[in-house]
Formats: structure tokens, C-alpha cells, sequence
């Protein structure tokens, strides 16, 4: 699903003649998990703060709506709980709507969710590294200058990714479960501490005016279109996977 959806935004992206810049930013955003992603894939090819931005603001723009109203279809269409929290993870784009919206149709919808969002959590890394590489090599191949080096790719890419894997991979499998339980409250505070001075610098930076006539809006809805196939393809993967089609339903309580 985030080949596929990455490869669709940046294609329409570049076929409204949007620049490779932001044309990525946005790809990632859809496709991955968001302001993350964004993050991620600004720093992986040195994109312009602005930008950034212009695509997190979307992004929050995009998922308020979304979670109100994509529960109400699951309820009107008497869809699967798993299914829907699939649906609902693959789709939206920040892990705290997922969680708000799963929790409007069930307990198990909120965790098939979060499964599934956590699941694209993890490909920021991988993402970013074929970002720098790619971004790197095109730059090159641009400015007739010789293949890039190891330590040039290093340099771009965003550290806080490694931050992210080596803290999963140490509270997955390290430390026992009571201190990770222990630990939860504390870190949670901060988190919601660091998360909200980052959207308020966020907000400080944008101007929703600049959403619709930035580029003539041709961003903006590149973005929405984008969104839409998302919601469609991703729709299909979770009735796939998780409805009994191709593998058992997964037994989630």
C-alpha cells in the first residue's frame, strides 16, 4: 500500500507541476504516516521548512474531518470492526486520530488501528534511507558532480529516525514489561509537552490562506486526490487482508 500510494502522489504531483521538493514531501505524507513522514522526508533531502509546513498543515487539516467522519460510514455500512480499524490505519494520517477515531467504533477497531498505523511507523526509517539515497544520486546526476559518498548520506539523514528504532527496539525487547509499563506515564507527558510546542510552531508558520494559493492551490489538491485514491485502495487492502479473504481473521481482543 505505501509504494503504491507513494508512486500514485508523486505521479500526480509532478503531472500538476509541482516541484520534486514538495512533490516528495506530499507523496510521503499520504503514503506513510503523515507529519512523521514529512519530518522524515524534509530532512532526508533538505527541503525548505516552509514547504513542511504547508504539507503538516494539511495533513492536520485533512485528518480532523476524516476522523469524524469515516466512523460514521463504518456504523452506516455495518462494517467489520477489524476491518475498519485497518481501514482506519492505513488511511489516516497521524497516529492520534487513529486512535480517537477507532475509539468511536470499538476497542478492537482502536487496536487493529494502531497496529496497522504503528506497522507504517516503523518504515520511516527505511523511507528516509531510500530518500537520501535517491535525493542524493539525483542531485549529483544533476550537477555533473561524482557519485556521492557514504558520509554525505549519513549527514542528510534525519537522525531522530534512528532515535525512533533504537527506543522501539529497546523497550520491544530489552527491558522488562513492568519498567516499560513504569516509564509509560512519564514519557507520555513529555511527549504530549513536545508534541504540542511542535504544532504550535507549526501553526505559528502557517497561514491557511496559503493553502488554497500556494501554487495557484494545485498542492493542495494533488494532496486531496491523493487522500481520496488512498482512502479507496487501502479500503480494499483491509477487506483483503484482515477480512478473511486471503489470510484467517486475525483473532485481536
Amino acid at each position: 500500500m505505501v509504494i503504491s500510494v507513494w508512486s500514485f502522489s508523486f505521479w500526480l504531483a509532478k503531472r500538476m507541476k509541482i516541484d520534486d521538493e514538495l512533490a516528495t514531501m506530499l507523496a510521503s505524507a499520504v503514503s506513510i504516516c503523515g507529519v512523521s513522514a514529512a519530518i522524515a522526508t524534509c530532512g532526508a533531502i533538505q527541503g525548505d521548512r516552509k514547504m513542511l509546513s504547508y504539507v503538516t498543515s494539511l495533513v492536520l487539516v485533512c485528518a480532523v474531518p476524516m476522523m469524524i467522519v469515516m466512523p460514521w460510514i463504518v456504523k452506516a455500512f455495518h462494517m467489520n470492526d477489524i476491518v475498519a480499524g485497518a481501514w482506519l490505519g492505513g488511511t489516516l494520517d497521524t497516529s492520534a486520530s487513529v486512535v480517537a477515531a477507532g475509539a468511536l467504533i470499538s476497542d478492537v477497531a482502536m487496536k487493529t488501528g494502531v497496529i496497522v498505523k504503528f506497522s507504517q511507523n516503523a518504515l520511516i526509517g527505511v523511507a528516509a534511507f531510500i530518500l537520501v539515497v535517491w535525493w542524493t544520486y539525483k542531485g549529483s546526476a544533476k550537477s555533473g558532480a561524482s557519485k556521492p559518498s557514504a558520509g554525505i548520506i549519513w549527514e542528510r539523514f534525519p537522525k531522530f529516525v534512528l532515535g525512533f528504532l533504537v527506543a522501539s527496539f529497546l523497550f520491544s525487547f530489552f527491558l522488562p514489561t513492568d519498567m516499560v509499563r513504569g516509564t509509560g506515564g512519564a514519557l507520555a507527558e513529555l511527549r504530549v509537552w513536545w508534541f504540542a510546542l511542535a504544532f504550535v510552531c507549526i501553526g505559528l508558520e502557517t497561514k491557511f490562506v496559503d493553502l488554497a494559493t500556494m501554487e495557484g492551490g494545485r498542492p493542495a489538491v494533488a494532496f486531496l486526490a491523493a487522500q481520496f485514491v488512498n482512502i479507496f485502495w487501502t479500503l480494499l487492502l483491509a477487506y483483503l487482508l484482515f477480512g478473511g479473504v486471503i489470510f484467517p481473521v486475525p483473532d485481536i481482543k
